[in-house]
């Protein structure tokens, strides 16, 4: 394997100095902002509505949603979120909180893996790399289970190449009990993927550089009892309070089968798409970085198959990418987030390459990939000027001419710096006008964050929180809306719809008969005395309901969806 790299600095009072800079300038980067947008629907709204509900209810062992039993992923988040929401309450940023937190330790874990291979240069350049690619940036702003899987799966893969590295004894010992950890961890964030997916990469790597005695002692007995230790508590007690006769309804027969083995095998979740789905999503993913990413491959890989031994760790990174793209590229269900897990290993490469080009001028590539980036950003900045307007988004159309101007400069104004700086060939500003370019752009629309909506049903909700009394009835019909729980900090009923709440409506239809009814109990209890609340797309509103003799007064309308009372409005929205 690579011997250590001569640059790196001897100091561990220096690495813990650096360390700490690259954690907290993270830290600002990606929380300055994550208070100012409305919860997005449906994902942002049903995970801060499931934590809401564990805090309320104390049970942190069956995760429910709108009441109902949630069992497609496990709990890690919603615990760290709901002890968030007991501890500080409950807002837009703290249901975002523990994403950002997320997105800092991976800037923080590539760091100091980049640094331990490649030099204190290659760790900064990688964290910067990784915390300004476009869809680390992005998903570390929505409340998803993604990014912490991502940190958690390249937490485990990162201690295992830096375990194997060091000779017997107890900082390989404290290395690879920290893999099984957070294999144990990514266990409890997204289920078995979380070792699954680990385990085939190193032995992936392990078969394609013959590097099995590398591995000896890996402290299977002492690291299985951790991860199990961490993994199987809650597994066994959702097991044991969730059991039903019925196997569909059974926690152990949906957890394992239903979403593990049917969702990657089949398209019971509705979520096909073509095989080379990710391929796109990867390359748009590692923007402003892109431009450089072949550069950094051939860097890393010199030599190629032949000398694969002399670069053992780039191609530890090169396997992990590939696998996780053609893991899930396999599977029925494809989402864009499923393959965040690739941009830590990437990032590590590129900037290993960014941080060797930054002292060598004159380097041809460099310059190549910067006149791309500034031709692309000059294009994005035309055509930003061009962007239409939502029509279902009523917010952002109403500030789109200011976020278009701002936006669109930054661009314009970055790739004629970036031109600049090529053409004095100086490598270093070359960097930093990327990075600084998209820096600032990111900066200007999580700025207008507030704008943003989403679908988020936030200006509905605040009409109706000043109006709802305990003993009011609130229907979703023909649809469920995630956010609105949260900001109403109240369950709802649902009329004609199921949705993923279907196991949770199954497993206890006594709790569940009177809140998730057919359009006929609706109509019962919308004529019942006392007041009832609907939230209801405009379209069927006016295909269906509109022509109802029954009592109904609109009281507002927001990003396509109507509000309406069964008795007279005191004020509209």
């Amino acid at each position: 394997m690579n011997s250590r790299n001569p640059s790196h600095p001897a100091s561990p009072s220096r690495a813990w100095k650096d360390l700490i800079l690259v954690t907290l300038a993270a830290l600002v980067w990606f929380c300055a902002f994550i208070g100012l947008r409305p919860l997005a629907n449906p994902d942002e709204g049903r995970y801060t509505e499931i934590s809401r509900e564990m805090a309320l209810s104390g049970d942190f062992v069956t995760p429910r949603l709108n009441g109902v039993k949630y069992f497609e992923k496990p709990p890690l988040l919603y615990w760290l979120s709901a002890v968030t929401f007991k501890a500080f309450g409950l807002n837009q940023f703290t249901a975002r909180l523990w994403n950002a937190l997320f997105a800092t330790a991976g800037v923080a874990l590539t760091f100091l893996t980049a640094r331990s291979l490649y030099g204190r240069g290659a760790g900064f350049a990688a964290a910067m790399a990784l915390a300004s690619s476009v869809l680390y940036y992005g998903l570390a702003h929505i409340v998803l289970l993604d990014m912490a899987v991502s940190v958690t799966l390249g937490g485990a893969l990162f201690c295992f190449i830096l375990a194997v590295r060091e000779p017997r004894g107890r900082k390989r010992l404290g290395l690879f009990l920290a893999f099984y950890a957070f294999m144990a961890l990514a266990t409890l964030t997204k289920g078995l993927i979380g070792f699954l997916i680990p385990g085939a990469i190193i032995f992936l790597w392990l078969l394609a550089l013959n590097r099995w005695r590398s591995l000896w002692p890996f402290h299977p007995v002492a690291g299985t009892l951790l991860f199990l230790a961490i993994a199987a508590p809650w597994h066994v007690l959702a097991a044991l309070a969730n059991h039903s006769a019925t196997k569909e309804l059974d926690f152990t027969w949906f957890y394992f089968v239903h979403e593990h083995f049917l969702r990657f095998t089949t398209t019971i979740h509705d979520r096909y798409q073509p095989w080379w789905f990710f391929l796109p999503f990867f390359v748009a993913g590692l923007f402003p970085w892109v431009f450089f990413a072949l550069q950094s491959l051939g860097h890393s890989l010199k030599g190629g198959w032949r000398d694969r031994g002399q670069h053992a760790e780039a191609w530890f990174f090169v396997i992990w990418v590939v696998f996780i793209i053609a893991f899930f590229s396999k599977s029925q269900s494809k989402l864009i987030p499923y393959i965040l897990p690739v941009m830590p290993p990437a990032a590590i490469l590129i900037g290993r390459y960014l941080s060797a080009r930054s002292r060598i001028p004159s380097d041809g590539k460099l310059r190549a990939g910067a006149r791309s980036f500034a031709v692309c950003a000059a294009g994005l900045g035309i055509a930003v000027f061009f962007l239409p307007a939502p029509a279902d988004h009523e917010s952002l159309a109403a500030h789109l001419p200011l976020l278009r101007g701002l936006a669109g400069t930054t661009l314009l104004a970055g790739s004629l710096a970036t031109f600049l700086a090529v053409r004095k060939d100086r490598p270093r500003r070359i960097i930093g006008t990327v990075a600084a370019t998209t820096g600032l752009l990111y900066v200007t629309i999580a700025a207008a964050g507030s704008s943003i909506d989403g679908g988020s049903t936030i200006k509905i909700s605040k009409l109706l929180e000043h109006r709802l009394q305990p003993g009011d009835r609130l229907f979703h019909v023909a649809l469920y809306a995630q956010d609105m729980p949260v900001y109403l900090r109240r369950e709802v009923s649902v009329v004609g719809y199921k949705g993923e709440l279907l196991f949770g409506i199954d497993a206890e239809p006594e709790k569940t008969a009177d809140r998730f009814v057919l359009k006929e109990g609706f109509l019962a209890q919308w004529t019942l005395p006392g007041n009832s609340y609907a939230v209801i797309p405009k379209w069927y509103y006016e295909h269906w309901f509109e022509k109802l003799d029954v009592p109904k007064q609109v009281l507002g309308e927001s990003n396509g969806l109507l509000l309406i009372a069964n008795h007279s409005p005191d004020s509209s929205l």
